[in-house]
């Protein structure tokens, strides 16, 4: 299928071919016939993305903070290794359109194919020929409405959101700041509310065009509008004043505040300067609000991407109720859509759509790319690259998910090993999935992980998903006979490490799990130094983990697993690898809350291990620390950049000139492993034995 994409690092516009989007629970695939370009929210993306690594930088002092504490926390090395990753990425463009159904996942149940239905979500509601969008955010179109009409009803949301915010009543007058494509459609919404209108802008044709679509009185900023608004509200002022403008100027609240009646509203619904003038807002006790893009439901993930809807007793208007009201609105002739498009373009004029908005060669207001009948054959592989010839000494990888975590440390350890042969990787944006195959050499893309797990000629499987889905992609690859390396945890349930269990006892493939600081340079010292024939070991690791926000996948039990399951596996085999003993009991001391613990581990040798994790601390202080007793001796590692070995009154001190917690060498180790050349990397006992007990102590 053809898809818009920004590559965000020289931000430059383009069409790409990417493999069609596969159904999963709770979501559909629609073939779109339109999609609506946000003219304020694109411009701003595609206009940061085409400024230097300066501007970017100044565009988000935000993210650079979070550079610098980085930084401070991991290196300098490490910190740059992130951000080039994210600098390399294709931006999906687009949050709004329409089109049919085409299949559903598994759940559905309130759409069928066939079914004509709008669109709405970033990283869902794309400008590509085919989408995969999450049933929340979808609703049927009624009867009367043209697509290329119901290809805006996520931006219509943006402005229904922003009255209800408003409370709006029959008869009051309300103000507009900002004429363009939302404040049109805020002004229609308003007039079939029963308001009357009182639209600002900065452009005097704005003020004309917006009159054509029932706009009570207007004026230009700066032109004597308190004395006009005192006219149109016989000198009481605006009940409530809707900002749908953008600019860093703090410009229209100031206007706002001037122009409201005692007690009155101001709501923010475009992105404008928030520097407020006490005085108005005192002496009037204005009320302010910011209204969240589409409506309640917005950037909650278990409404959104679980499916589950707010009660309509308690929640009346969600983002798709609000939805479904503005094309109720456009079907009854209240709003017009039509008039409002200016511009239609094919998909294969991205540029000249994105050159129009950015550089405004003419004047606009809505603009729209129609997809028409045909559509590109469907493919669910791309071929990236040229074909590499077959080797039988060499590790035929197929990496499915391809994270921040994965571009970053383990794909590019994959392709320096020269016995590695990158064959396909696998994500669940087809785009997503093209750019890591251009960027590190994969022959395929796809966005179906069976198009791998299925594919004869790899014989190993990097599985580099969100934790639920690691537990059912190492069942199918040990089904397929094909070798397994899974990011931690192995699991999230009991259940599901049994499972893995049996199926390696009946095909024994070779299979490792991202235990990766076992294999730091410093962990090999650490284990030297004590060596395998030794007493009972005292450790001591504590993990200053930092927090993480309340609704972070990992957070979340049914994908995440909670973060002792899904991280605190990590400790748990270090310490299991330094002491080399089975694990006979593990203790959980939780501390308020089950994400500050203390683990108690015992081991079948007499060795005993305090696991201190916790999310409390401060995030600018190293993370992790080390430190081991044992037969005269004391070990420590202080975040894997420094290694103090002590015995007999000598210290031995080894720093590594960056951050190193093993990366390359577990990936190494598990490919000479894959290939006879040594070994089990990890033991798979010790893999199941970590996998379990991880699981078993949050139970209890």
């Amino acid at each position: 299928m053809k898809q818009v994409v920004q590559d965000f690092k020289d931000g430059k516009i383009k069409v790409i071919d990417a493999p069609d989007p596969v159904p999963e629970p709770g979501f559909i695939i629609v073939r779109n016939y339109f999609s609506a370009i946000s003219a304020g929210t694109e411009k701003t993306t595609v206009g940061t993305g085409k400024k230097s690594l300066i501007g970017k930088a100044r565009a988000r002092p935000d993210l650079v903070k979070k550079v610098v504490e980085n930084i401070k926390r991991e290196g300098l090395g490490q910190t740059l290794k992130k951000v080039r990753s994210k600098l390399d990425e294709y931006k999906l463009l687009g949050y709004s359109s329409a089109g049919e159904v085409i299949a559903i996942g598994e759940g559905v149940t309130n759409f069928s194919p066939g079914d004509v239905v709008a669109c709405g979500g970033g990283n869902y509601a794309t400008h590509s020929e085919l989408i995969k969008v999450p049933v929340n955010l979808c609703m049927k179109v009624p009867e009367g409405v043209g697509l290329d009409e119901a290809a805006f009803a996520t931006i219509g949301a943006i402005a229904m959101q922003g009255v209800r915010q408003a409370d709006v009543r029959v008869g009051e007058r309300v103000g507009v700041i900002g004429l363009g494509l939302i404040g049109l459609l805020t002004l229609q919404i308003l007039k079939a509310s029963g308001c009357r209108v009182f639209g600002i802008d900065v452009d005097r044709e704005a003020i004309k065009r917006a009159e054509g679509f029932g706009l009570d009185a207007g004026s230009i900023s700066g032109e004597g509008i308190e004395e006009r608004v005192a006219t149109f509200t016989n000198g009481f002022g605006l009940d409530s004043v809707i900002i749908t403008a953008g600019t860093r100027s703090s410009e229209p609240i100031h206007t706002a505040s001037r122009i409201l009646r005692d007690r009155g509203k101001v709501v923010v619904v475009g992105a404008v300067g928030m520097e407020l003038e006490r005085e108005p807002f005192y002496m009037k006790e204005l009320s302010l609000s910011l209204s969240r893009s589409y409506g309640p439901g917005r950037y909650d993930p278990v409404y959104e991407e679980k499916g589950i809807d707010y009660p309509i007793g308690y929640v009346r208007w969600t983002e798709q109720r609000n939805m479904e009201a503005f094309l109720d609105l456009v079907a009854q002739k209240k709003i017009n859509v039509k008039t409002l498009i200016t511009h239609r373009f094919t998909i294969e004029r991205a540029d000249e759509a994105y050159d129009l908005i950015l550089n405004r060669r003419e004047p606009f207001i809505g603009v729209v790319f129609e997809y028409g009948e045909a559509l590109t054959e469907k493919v669910k592989t791309i071929q990236v690259s040229p074909p590499v010839e077959k080797k039988e000494d060499v590790v035929v990888a197929g990496v499915i998910g391809a994270g921040s975590f994965g571009k970053t440390f383990i794909i590019p350890a994959l392709k320096s090993n020269p016995h590695v042969q990158l064959s396909m990787v696998a994500t669940s944006h087809g785009a997503g999935a093209v750019n890591v195959a251009k960027r590190f050499g994969f022959y395929r893309a796809t966005s179906d992980a069976e198009e791998i797990l299925s594919n004869p000629d790899i014989n190993t499987v990097f599985i580099l998903t969100r934790h639920n889905l690691h537990a059912p992609y190492v069942l199918r690859a040990i089904e397929e006979g094909k070798n397994v390396y899974v990011e931690k945890p192995l699991a999230i349930s009991l259940e599901d490490v049994e499972r893995i269990a049996e199926k390696l006892k009946e095909n024994p493939v070779k299979i490792m799990v991202g235990f990766n600081r076992r294999f730091s340079l410093h962990a090999e010292r650490l284990k030297s130094f004590f060596g395998d024939e030794h007493g009972p070991l005292i450790i001591h690791y504590r993990v200053n983990a930092g927090a993480l926000p309340p609704d972070h996948w990992t957070r979340d039990p049914d994908i995440g697993g909670g973060r002792i399951i899904g991280e605190g596996c990590h400790f748990l085999d270090f310490t299991r690898f330094l002491t080399g003993g089975r694990i006979i009991e593990v203790k959980l001391y939780p501390a308020g809350d089950r994400e500050n613990v203390i683990m108690v581990v015992s081991f079948e040798d007499g060795s005993m291990a305090s696991i201190h994790y916790t999310t409390t601390g401060d995030k600018s202080f190293p993370k992790e620390r080390v430190e081991v007793i044992g037969d005269g001796k004391v070990g420590i590692i202080d975040d894997y950049r420094t290694t103090i070995l002590s015995s007999g009154g000598n210290r031995n001190v080894f720093k590594s000139k960056s951050q190193d917690k093993g990366y390359v060498q577990e990936i190494n180790a598990f490919v000479d492993y894959v290939l006879g050349k040594k070994g089990p990397a990890i033991p798979p006992e010790e893999i199941l034995e970590v996998s379990e007990w991880i699981i078993r102590v949050t139970m209890t």
